[in-house]
């Protein structure tokens, strides 16, 4: 029995050898890659699991690239996806530009990838364009009236300028904002209604693809509608602010006639109360002089025959003006 265990465990430790060793080492992708006609050693698969490589993400694009007759190495593939980047995809992109007659080496794809971008999208926008629809562009003519602008871009993808180059939303910004400058050069709204290819030409002409990761083909105007009417409202607004200007300056001008009002108001009752105080000295004056001699007896009833007479002539031309009025009043 003593042998016959050994043999069993013996047995047993060549299985799970065999079983590890199979694991580890990708023999089934190994074989695979011989019977697609490419080259690969099995310590180079065993390397890659080593370096924490997925061998499948390299071999199976690997078959791909040598089937569709692409000289793309081993190492320039490990590379790449230790990188970060998406291996298969890049494949696919090298693949779809030899088919389209799309000059497209690796260097240039892999660093399309690495910068973010969908280099197999790429290559099929630049094969196949693309329509951007920009929203609703508002603008305004020189007669006042607004304009709304829709306008459909037409763009191809630019594989060299793919790196470093902006993206769509500087499309929609250009064209949007030469959709402003071109509605507000026009004299009126009428001319943007009768002519929208104006708009068209106008805009393409200014080289707006410049700088940015595509090549803008063609600008149709999808859709022109007419909006409000800006330079009224712009004027009536000017003329509301100029009233509530005038209502304010005629305020502050009546409160200054106020206040002003008030302070002569107050001199007066200030005067008023200097005479009174005068007045009530003026007997006190008299009492002195007629105690010191200064004053005579008959001076003082001479004094005061003066003011009732004086009263008098006041009393008869005020009644001489009372009756010229009553006479004025029954002639009419």
């Amino acid at each position: 029995m003593g042998p016959l265990i050994s043999i069993i465990v013996i047995i047993g430790l060549v299985f799970v050898g065999l079983v590890f060793l199979l694991s580890f080492v990708p023999i089934g992708l190994w074989i695979s890659a011989l019977a697609a006609g490419v080259k690969i050693g099995i310590f180079t698969l065993v390397g890659m699991r080593l370096r924490r490589v997925i061998p499948s993400r390299i071999v199976n694009p690997l078959i791909k690239a040598t089937k569709a007759g692409l000289n793309v190495g081993v190492n320039k593939l490990e590379a790449h996806y230790l990188a970060g980047g998406n291996v298969d995809r890049v494949v696919n992109a090298l693949i779809a530009a030899q088919r389209a007659d799309i000059p497209l080496g690796f260097e240039r794809a892999a660093a399309i990838d690495l910068a973010g971008r969908d280099v197999l999208q790429a290559v099929q926008m630049s094969v196949n364009p693309r329509v951007i629809e920009t929203p609703k562009v508002a603008a305004v003519a020189k007669d006042g009236i607004e304009v709304m602008v829709k306008a459909r871009v037409t763009v191809r993808a630019n594989i060299d300028r793919l790196v470093g180059g902006a993206g769509e939303e500087t499309i929609i910004a250009r064209v949007g904002e030469g959709i402003v400058t071109t509605v507000g050069s026009a004299e009126t709204h009428k001319a943007v209604l009768e002519n929208p290819d104006s708009i068209s030409r106008t805009v393409l002409g200014k080289g707006l693809d410049a700088g940015t990761a595509f090549e803008i083909l063609s600008i149709d105007i999808a859709d022109v509608d007419v909006g409000r009417n800006i330079g009224a409202q712009l004027q009536t607004d000017q003329a509301e602010a100029d009233k509530r200007i005038a209502q304010a300056k005629a305020e502050e001008r009546r409160a200054m006639a106020v206040a002003k009002e008030q302070e002569m108001k107050a001199s007066v009752q200030e005067m008023r109360a200097k005479v009174v105080e005068a007045e009530a000295e003026v007997p006190k004056a008299m009492a002195e002089a007629l105690r010191t001699g200064k004053l005579g007896v008959m001076d003082y009833y001479n004094m005061r025959n003066v003011l009732a007479d004086t009263n008098m002539r006041e009393s008869i031309s005020n009644m001489g003006k009372k009756e010229e009025q009553i006479d004025k009043q029954d002639k009419k």
